[in-house]
């Protein structure tokens, strides 16, 4: 991995209208941030899924800006997931050794949002974020880092109880026409080798501790989750997110419906989750 940067931080969901977002996913057994505001330059909002070492963020555009064109733009096509974030342990440090590999980062860039605390108050997150060139996309999926100025604001211990028992990331899964390409793309722009794996897919692991980014084409899909759910994924770009609970049975309870193909797993359509299909495992 590049210096300054370690694993999957958190895995960004663009959707069209957070309340809707909001209530979808809560139906799914999680537990939801109360929606936080961006920084005017940004004109965001989000809820978050909070996890143990990483977390899911539902994200909307709020006001129309410069910085979020890029986003309108790829919502004007479809929902879904948008980004993979890192973790930047030293955004600056990792600014540095990515310039020296000749990629045009741009930041660190700081903004903060407003945190509504439990049992009242207000506190403030903060951040420092690099975002890598909008060329450099590995299979349409946007890849950025985040340091965490104020952790403790985020990873509130109210917000990581879930009914679906959900606890980290295991991986996150991206649509490519080429795979292997996209994955050494992403080796190239982040440091980290990849392998093949046996169902033709391409794995990068970022983090012994952290999630993967597994890319596979539409034939791999088709073995993974049924024909009419890849129907609304037209292009390359992020497809569905495995996560890990702790009881399988009460992810089903809580889910309401998610589909069993063998009572180990659960897997819930892109509908029903803005876009994105849903995996929960043991």
């Amino acid at each position: 991995m590049i210096e300054g940067l370690g694993g999957i931080d958190h895995v960004a969901v663009l959707v069209r209208d957070l309340d809707r977002a909001r209530e979808a996913w809560a139906n799914l057994g999680f537990t939801l941030s109360p929606r936080g505001v961006h920084s005017a330059i940004r004109g965001t909002g989000n809820h978050t899924v909070m996890l143990g070492p990483d977390y899911l963020e539902l994200q909307g555009v709020l006001t129309p800006t410069e910085f979020n064109a890029p986003s309108r733009a790829r919502l004007e096509r479809r929902e879904g997931i948008e980004r993979t974030v890192l973790r930047a342990w030293d955004a600056e440090a990792a600014v540095a050794a990515l310039r020296r590999r000749g990629i045009a980062i741009e930041g660190p860039q700081e903004f903060s949002r407003p945190v509504d605390l439990p049992g009242g108050g207000t506190g403030e997150a903060r951040f420092r974020t690099i975002q890598w060139p909008l060329d450099r996309t590995p299979a349409g999926m946007r890849i950025s880092a985040v340091q965490h100025v104020t952790p403790e604001q985020v990873w509130l211990p109210a917000l990581q109880q879930h009914a679906n028992t959900a606890r980290r990331v295991l991986s996150v899964e991206v649509l490519a026409d080429e795979p292997a390409k996209a994955a050494a793309e992403l080796s190239e722009l982040i440091g980290i080798p990849h392998t093949a794996e046996p169902d033709g897919s391409y794995r990068a692991q970022t983090a012994p501790d952290r999630a993967a980014i597994v890319y596979l084409d539409r034939a791999t899909a088709r073995r993974r989750y049924p024909e009419e759910w890849l129907d609304a994924f037209e292009e390359d770009g992020g497809l569905a997110v495995i996560l890990e609970v702790g009881d399988i049975k009460a992810a089903a309870r809580a889910t309401g419906g998610a589909v069993s193909d063998t009572g180990d797993y659960l897997i819930v359509p892109p509908e029903r989750a803005g876009g994105v299909i849903v995996k929960f495992a043991t």
